[in-house]
């Protein structure tokens, strides 16, 4: 089963072409260009490279949130068009949970967290049994510190991995909570691990897709914020 995955929930933006648990190739870049302007285009060329039509694709998967609401609309959005154009069935992905399969190690806690700002982080926990990603919690907001008791009260050592990985890693060792970082490679999203999620996660038609942002975007915010004034 050929996937081609989209990741552009952050500043880091890939695209993957899987058979089945197989990576065939990967675009990644990390250089803060707007994904609006090259995720499509690193998408056209991958598939150019490969000799792959979008009519060899079987399915089409793409990170859905949480993340930065436009990285995430941007994904979405050229995910959408192309499973559309090519009646292809789509399947969303959690962002955090794609991160989870970059971790191969067993007996440990899985920690993805992203800067979600304003003091908080996105993050859900995962563990690898037998091979398989466990999910022990569900996508959520929280400050640092809850996210730190949550892990430290698991009594596992701690992998983080994603953008957001550096900005906790002394936090957790000053808590006491042992803890490293993702291989270097894999800290980042990639579209590699939006592919194995998607092996076994929900196929959906590309109009049923809809985006898990987990918090109101800050226009929204400013928006309420005005109708209660008024």
């Amino acid at each position: 089963m050929k996937i081609l995955a989209f990741e552009s929930s952050a500043k880091a933006a890939s695209v993957a072409l899987c058979d089945g648990g197989f990576l065939l190739a990967q675009s990644y870049q990390n250089t803060g260009l707007t994904h609006s302007a090259t995720l499509m285009k690193m998408a056209e060329d991958l598939l150019r490279n490969t000799n792959t039509k979008v009519t060899d694709l079987s399915l089409v998967a793409v990170a859905a949130g949480p993340g930065s609401f436009t990285g995430v609309r941007i994904g979405v959005a050229a995910a959408v068009g192309l499973a559309w154009g090519a009646d292809l069935d789509i399947c969303g992905v959690s962002t955090l949970e794609a991160m989870a399969h970059q971790v191969t190690d067993a007996d440990t806690l899985i920690c993805p967290v992203m800067d979600a700002r304003r003091s908080q982080v996105y993050n859900a926990l995962f563990r690898r049994r037998e091979g398989e990603i466990e999910r022990l919690c569900p996508d959520r907001a929280l400050s640092l510190a809850e996210l730190i008791e949550d892990a430290r009260g698991r009594g596992l050592p701690c992998v983080l991995v994603g953008d957001g990985a550096r900005l906790c890693y002394d936090a957790f060792l000053k808590a006491g909570v042992p803890v490293r970082l993702a291989h270097p490679a894999l800290l980042f999203q990639t579209a590699w691990g939006v592919a194995q999620a998607a092996l076994k996660g929900e196929r959906k038609s590309p109009l049923e897709l809809i985006p898990q942002y987990l918090r109101l975007s800050q226009a929204e915010r400013e928006r309420l914020a005005r109708l209660r004034a008024e």
